[in-house]
């Protein structure tokens, strides 16, 4: 794999819990084993429920095909990243007067 342009990919299992609740609304994916997503890396969960009931919570298993980014898509994603929470900087806490 050249870890420039080039993108290496795997499929892995996983367990995808997804809860409608008036306590949480959530929806996780925990792939198995020591895999590390970094910056710009793509998971993509086959199969995956994609609506359930107010009050429920699903846990299933399934599998997910990892991408991994190259190099450049990896600092273009870090780079968006900083940009994007840089954004965040421009909020201001004063009390209206100046």
């Amino acid at each position: 794999m050249s870890p420039f342009g080039k993108r290496s990919s795997f499929e892995v299992p996983c367990t995808v819990d997804i809860e409608q609740t008036a306590d949480s609304f959530h929806a996780h994916v925990i792939l198995d084993g020591d895999i590390e997503i970094r910056p710009g890396d793509e998971v993509t969960v086959h199969d995956a429920p994609t609506d359930i009931a107010f009050g429920e919570r699903i846990v299933v298993r399934r599998m997910a095909t990892v991408v991994r980014a190259g190099l450049i898509d990896r600092l273009r994603a870090r780079l968006q990243g900083y940009l994007e929470l840089t954004e965040l900087y421009e909020v201001s806490f004063s009390n209206g007067r100046v």
